[in-house]
């Protein structure tokens, strides 16, 4: 069974430090808006850690003992409240990070064991993530509990978030139309329209895992919308196959007992490649992750799914050919969230000449988007979680405030 994420709190471990074998930070990344951030600090082991802010420049500076800068690691440039990330050794076997700040804001650290392989990930939240962070952290001292979805209702009156997911991006263009037109365009312009028409939406927000022309595993995809504590994961793609006849849209969800046909197998088998695009290899992570089966913990979510991507399919169906008509299921790797409703929308065929030309149309792309969303809203509105604004709505009992910018 895949290993529960588990929230530590943030605390500096006593260990005999003096006989410890150093270990490696392996990885950092990076996701920040206007009003917060999260650095995520991939470590092979856990270390004693020391977090402190300075001024004059606002910065937040994390010393880890006994720690080694993988060769292999990319700092990440600075993005929405953070100005820069920087690295550098201190004396005694330290690894300093500095993460430099466009203004001085709160900052919490807490450490999580990974669920796809050996090792553990220290993650530094700022701004309104901090506030979140400690509000739920534990108290000190008491004994390890399972960590409640960062999106389960802990106040009233919060919007309903939607993570929209681009796919491919960067040096992975996904499928490729005879005219030249690329899937990570086309899906980047429909998660875009369809991230605008949810923040236009009283009591919804949308969260952009890419809002760029980059590349991203498929694990940070589903990262993201942790981080932003989404009820919703629709990830937008375009379909492709050898006979360019075929054309419609498709709506898919994960499976637990493999895939729903050959060809949903061969979609996801395709898909799941992506990340070997950017030199990610498959061979050391945890065997669970290479199998389309999931545990019981995962039913649930599958289920709400299949009723969310249900609303999808038939709005869609509502404005346009859809290919298959019933909810397909495939081992989708993006799709593997223990505790968020996921979704992945082949929005029509790229492989199809005539399909091709009208995705590359801006008015083909809103069509699409304004499909989805109208499926999106119609699922919470029936089905709205509790301790949100639309479900307050229903009753009569809040005033909606606007909704916020979207995550870039």
């Amino acid at each position: 069974m895949i290993r529960q994420f588990f929230l530590w709190g943030t605390m500096v471990f006593a260990a005999a430090v003096s006989a410890a074998a150093p270990t490696d930070l392996r990885d950092i990344r990076l996701s920040a808006d206007a009003a917060a951030a999260s650095v995520t600090l991939d470590m092979a082991d856990v270390v004693s850690q020391k977090l402190f802010t300075l001024s004059a420049p606002a910065r937040v500076v994390i010393d880890l003992q006994h720690t080694r800068l993988s060769a292999s690691v990319h700092v990440p440039k600075g993005d929405g409240i953070i100005a820069a990330v920087r690295t550098g050794p201190r004396g005694g076997g330290t690894l300093r990070v500095v993460i430099d700040l466009k203004s001085a804001v709160a900052a919490h650290s807490r450490w999580l064991a990974r669920t796809d392989g050996p090792g553990q990930q220290l993650v530094i939240d700022l701004g309104q993530m901090a506030v979140a962070s400690v509000r739920n952290a534990p108290l000190q001292n008491a004994p390890l509990q399972p960590v409640q979805a960062l999106h389960a209702p802990t106040e009233t009156d919060r919007p309903i978030v939607v993570a929209v997911d681009a796919g491919h991006g960067g040096q992975d263009p996904g499928a490729i139309g005879h005219g030249g037109t690329r899937e990570k365009d086309v899906t980047l312009a429909i998660a875009r329209a369809l991230a605008q028409r949810i923040n236009s939406e009283p009591g919804m927000r949308a969260v952009l895992t890419r809002n760029r022309d980059e590349f991203l595993v498929l694990g940070d995809r589903i990262h993201r919308a942790h981080l932003a504590r989404a009820d919703l994961f629709v990830s937008v793609h375009a379909d492709s196959i050898r006979d360019e006849s075929v054309a419609g849209a498709s709506v898919y969800v994960l499976s637990d007992r493999g895939a729903t046909d050959e060809a949903a197998r061969w979609l996801a088998d395709r898909e799941n490649s992506a990340d070997l695009v950017g030199g990610l290899s498959l061979e050391n992570k945890n065997p669970q992750l290479k199998s389309v089966l999931i545990d019981l913990s995962q039913s649930a979510t599958i289920s709400s799914s299949m009723v969310a991507a249900e609303r999808v399919l038939a709005a869609l169906d509502s404005v346009g050919e859809v290919r298959k008509s019933r909810v397909q299921q495939a081992g989708f790797v993006v799709l593997k969230s223990r505790d968020i409703a996921s979704m992945l929308v082949e929005t029509a065929y790229i492989s199809n000449p005539q399909e091709e030309r009208r995705l590359r149309t801006s008015a083909q792309q809103e069509k699409l988007a304004g499909a989805i969303f109208s499926g999106i809203r119609t699922f919470f509105e029936t089905n709205p979680p509790p301790g949100i604004r639309l479900a307050q709505l229903r009753r009569g009992l809040a005033r909606v405030a606007p909704s916020g910018p979207s995550l870039p």
